[in-house]
């Protein structure tokens, strides 16, 4: 039987949300990782809250859900950003889940696989859960009017086996989220047709690659990539879910990649909105006020109530 780790809840600041439960995903080991030493490393403030996770060989998924009374059927699987080398956690899983709560939303933070031994090509990574370094790695290079660059909208730099297995890996781990979310639905007040994911950064890549992949019973109800491009080439799918992008429009490579796939999803005749700002040319954090990007969250917020919340 699948095992069911209860947490202890925590007093913490309103910034963070307190979990419920953490499965893991695999009964057993990960298909793909066997054989691969478990070194998973967790990253603490000084106040004890986790801010980053690296190394990841067991995928876990970490279950906020919302007051009863605020419940809106609604729920989100996080993916945070972070290379594929480790997860910015504390921003983008624990600050955007209590946010979420606040608004009847339930919130399930996906601990996806990560690259364990070695780093990615071309001095990639970044604090926060930045995507690759500015020239690509691999000879990807595009600035945002460049986008044509891109084939099937695929904006990964790192092209060897061990990138594509990564990859490959943390996509298989957000499809099986999606699969314990829907199994779980009744007991959390969820609603199987109000699923979807949200991405940051390669969190966003992971994401859109189990969007791509998906069949019916994997199907998202939406998806939102906040900087993060795909990872993989892009079919878009024939029930293709709504999509959110929000990136800088300076940011390189990734706003290339994202306006690419924002023109594919229109091709093929899905529903896509895009926001691009000008305020700077690398990653952004929900409470980033003194810039307009600042304003993405309540943005996708209104987006999600539009089309999902209702």
């Amino acid at each position: 039987m699948r095992k069911i780790f209860m947490t202890l809840l925590l007093a913490m600041p309103f910034a963070f949300a307190s979990a419920q439960q953490v499965i893991r995903l695999y009964d057993g080991v990960a298909p793909g990782s066997e054989g691969v030493e478990d070194n998973e490393r967790v990253n603490r403030d000084a106040n004890g809250r986790i801010q980053t996770i690296s190394g990841v060989v067991t995928p876990s998924i970490t279950v906020f859900l919302p007051e009863a009374s605020k419940a809106t059927g609604t729920a989100v699987i996080l993916c945070s950003g972070g290379g594929l080398m480790s997860h910015s956690w504390g921003s983008d899983v624990l600050n955007m889940a209590a946010w979420l709560n606040e608004r009847g939303i339930a919130a399930i933070g996906l601990k996806y696989r990560t690259r364990v031994m070695g780093g990615m090509p071309g001095g990639m990574g970044r604090p926060q859960g930045g995507m690759p370094g500015a020239q690509g790695g691999m000879g990807l290079s595009a600035e945002v009017y460049e986008f044509d660059k891109l084939v099937r909208s695929n904006a990964n730099p790192d092209t060897s086996e061990g990138g594509q297995k990564n990859i490959d890996n943390a996509i298989a781990d957000a499809l099986r989220a999606m699969e314990i979310v829907r199994a779980h639905a009744g007991e959390w007040h969820i609603d199987v047709k109000k699923i979807g994911y949200l991405g940051f950064s390669a969190g966003g890549g992971v994401g859109l690659g189990a969007v791509v992949r998906a069949d019916d019973n994997h199907h998202a109800a939406f998806m939102a990539t906040i900087y993060g491009p795909s990872l993989i080439d892009v079919d878009v799918p024939s029930n293709a879910p709504k999509l959110f992008i929000a990136t800088r429009g300076n940011h390189h490579n990734v706003a290339a990649g994202l306006l690419s796939l924002y023109v594919d999803w229109k091709k093929a005749g899905g529903n896509a909105e895009m926001h691009l700002y000008d305020d700077g040319t690398g990653p952004f954090g929900p409470d980033d006020t003194g810039n307009t990007c600042g304003t993405w969250r309540e943005s996708f917020y209104r987006w999600l109530c539009f089309n999902h919340l209702n």
